[in-house]
């Protein structure tokens, strides 16, 4: 299983985001660019909600038995998937999906272990943690500001 062509890229970026606390600020954006995509991101939805559940659970301190490369390479599949300007730009119509989906199913089907864990600690939640991990993290004003919509 080859990686993605730049996925090494990405990685660092997610590395930076890590390091200067701006994870909460790329979940809004996934969030945002998700809610946009209507019919087209119906086959993310479930992979986006875990992928989003891991990193917030990792966050607040909730789930730590995840791997760091793993943490990373998800992390750096949901700052693929809200560069707008990729293999596949978003713009080109129904192929800017396409990218996207190959990276995340790619990480998704790389990592498959480790994300089954995270499944199956997070499906063992109350419903009510569960709604709690669906949900993004607090957001200073000043990272709100910065972060405007992202522009599919």
């Amino acid at each position: 299983m080859a990686m993605p062509l730049n996925f090494s890229r990405y990685l660092h970026i997610a590395q930076a985001f890590l390091a200067r606390g701006r994870l909460p600020a790329l979940l809004l954006a996934v969030t945002r660019k998700a809610s946009k995509g209507g019919l087209r991101m119906r086959p993310l939805q479930d992979d986006l909600k875990l992928m989003r559940a891991l990193c917030v659970a990792w966050w607040r301190g909730e789930y730590r038995e995840v791997d760091r490369q793993t943490l990373l390479a998800v992390m750096a599949a949901l700052v693929y998937f809200i560069t707008p300007v990729d293999a596949v730009p978003d713009w080109v119509l129904m192929l800017g999906l396409l990218d996207d989906l190959a990276v995340l199913g790619w990480v998704l089907r790389r990592w498959r272990s480790e994300l089954d864990t995270f499944r199956g600690w997070y499906d063992t939640q109350p419903r009510q943690r569960q709604q709690m991990l669906q949900q993004l993290p607090e957001l200073p004003e000043r990272v709100v500001a910065e972060n405007p919509p992202v522009n599919s």
